[in-house]
């Protein structure tokens, strides 16, 4: 069994002019929604053998902040700069190369493709989805090579402000 986790990074600040958007930073709310989330998963007993996240400051800062409130080690936080300007294609062959000996993996993204990747894995239909937002999907292989959608269970769907302030 391979459970995937794919979260959009949290909310992030458009107040600077003169960085780039790989450089954004989280804004307040997003600072704030980011280890809510991980406040989340942990009272679901959820432990990561793996976090990938983009390179993005934005997405990568999501992720720090989650996995501090699941004591994942930061620097085992790994980044995989094609997630950054991924495509669904991109994103399926990302998870189909994760290591086997990882069972329970979460990845931060960017929307559009993270909630158009859960779409295409997923056998429950999603709306977009909300930044800091997670969805978890497991499937029913031994490999990540293996995953599809038919493989696939719906788990749940997580976003912020399901959760308590």
């Amino acid at each position: 069994m391979k459970t995937l986790y794919l979260m959009r990074h949290a909310k992030s600040s458009w107040n600077f002019d003169d960085l780039t958007d790989q450089e954004r930073p989280l804004n307040d709310r997003g600072r704030a929604d980011a280890p809510r989330m991980g406040r989340a998963l942990a009272k679901r007993n959820i432990r990561l053998d793996l976090l990938v996240s983009s390179p993005a400051v934005r997405a990568l800062s999501t992720a720090a902040l989650l996995a501090k409130e699941l004591e994942y080690p930061h620097n085992q936080i790994q980044v995989n700069d094609r997630i950054y300007r991924a495509e669904v294609p991109d994103l399926v062959d990302i998870v189909r190369q994760l290591p086997d000996a990882a069972d329970a993996v979460l990845l931060v993204g960017h929307n559009p493709t993270i909630t158009d990747f859960a779409n295409v894995i997923s056998p429950s239909p999603l709306n977009e989805l909300p930044t800091a937002a997670i969805v978890c999907i497991k499937f029913d292989c031994g490999s990540w090579a293996e995953i599809d959608r038919s493989n696939a269970d719906f788990y749940f769907f997580d976003y912020p402000r399901n959760q308590p302030e």
